[in-house]
């Protein structure tokens, strides 16, 4: 898998965010310490802690104290974000490995999960600002209210557009546009520097999804951990498919989505179908007008290295696809 470009000088406090993260794990609980570590050791490109660093570096001062906390919160979200919808989709698998639900039980997950939201919460009481607390937890209620909000079916086209984009706003951008926020907040950015901010990271999130559900049509089981058309299998509607629909895809696609368990020829031959409908290219295309879009909000910064990661950071969500 291409793993994100990363300064050098960001690193180092990746590392810290990541070493303090894993010393907060040290419990009473050993089986949350072994499940808290095998989760966080299972990869992960540290996208958000990263963002939340590069925005803290945009602002008036920089000190990795200061945002160490907020960035250490937003991974601890998400991992738990992830922990939970596992065992909500009842995933064997993630990235290749082994769900903490499959490999223990259910109840460890559940546990698990709002133990790192805890531990998340304490985090965002450490942050210099108060305001990192409401960002945060508007990120998670936005969260949970994209999970109970399917997309619910392929047309009319402008409907499920809209069901589309709120759902991937939800689950994923919205937790982008935190992280940056709560970043440039912490390195004393000034009210229009965290909104301008805050858009960037939206709409990266957003492309980040996009370009995730592309690689569910054009990746293979190797690279994604997970077989492709995993998101067909499990009913759930993305960019591509619903592009490929627009554009005239053959009654397969209204069958697959229709069909509770598809069987895998069924799902192979729909993933076929959107291929050659250029879904998966039309869908590129968004997340890369988005990506242009989110670059715009940063014209409002002076130019240097942290903006400059920045503008690497957007580049990556893209580099995914190719």
């Amino acid at each position: 898998m291409q793993q994100a470009v990363i300064t050098t000088n960001l690193l180092p406090d990746l590392q810290a965010i990541d070493e303090h993260i894993v010393w907060k794990l040290q419990t009473n609980s050993t089986l949350i310490n072994v499940a808290g570590r095998y989760l966080l050791a299972s990869g992960g490109k540290r996208i958000r802690a990263s963002l939340a660093v590069l925005s803290a570096q945009l602002g008036k001062k920089y000190r990795l104290e200061n945002v160490l906390h907020a960035a250490a919160a937003v991974e601890l979200i998400h991992a738990a974000s992830l922990v939970h919808d596992d065992l909500i989709d009842d995933a064997e698998t993630r990235r290749g490995r082994t769900t903490v639900h499959t490999k223990w039980s259910g109840n460890v997950a559940l546990m698990l999960g709002d133990y790192l939201f805890a531990m998340a919460a304490g985090e965002m009481a450490l942050a210099p600002d108060a305001r990192v607390i409401s960002i945060f937890a508007d990120a998670v209620q936005r969260i949970c209210e994209a999970e109970l909000a399917p997309v619910q079916d392929v047309q009319p086209t402008d409907m499920v557009l809209n069901q589309y984009y709120a759902k991937i706003g939800g689950k994923t951008a919205a937790l982008f546009e935190a992280a940056a926020r709560a970043g440039l907040i912490c390195g004393s950015g000034d009210d229009r520097a965290v909104a301008e901010i805050g858009q960037f990271g939206y709409d990266i999130g957003l492309a980040f999804q996009i370009v995730d559900d592309v690689l569910d049509f054009t990746g293979d089981e190797l690279t994604l951990g997970k077989p492709a058309g995993h998101d067909l299998t499990e009913g759930t509607i993305t960019l591509p498919l619903i592009y490929a629909v627009q554009d005239g895809g053959g009654a397969i696609l209204h069958e697959v989505v229709h069909t509770d368990g598809p069987t895998a020829k069924l799902v192979a031959t729909a993933v076929a179908e959107v291929r050659r409908m250029h879904g998966p290219e039309r869908a590129v295309q968004e997340a890369e007008r988005l990506v242009a879009q989110a670059n715009e909000r940063l014209e409002y910064f002076e130019d240097g290295p942290a903006k400059a990661a920045l503008l690497d950071l957007a580049a990556f969500a893209l580099r995914r696809a190719m």
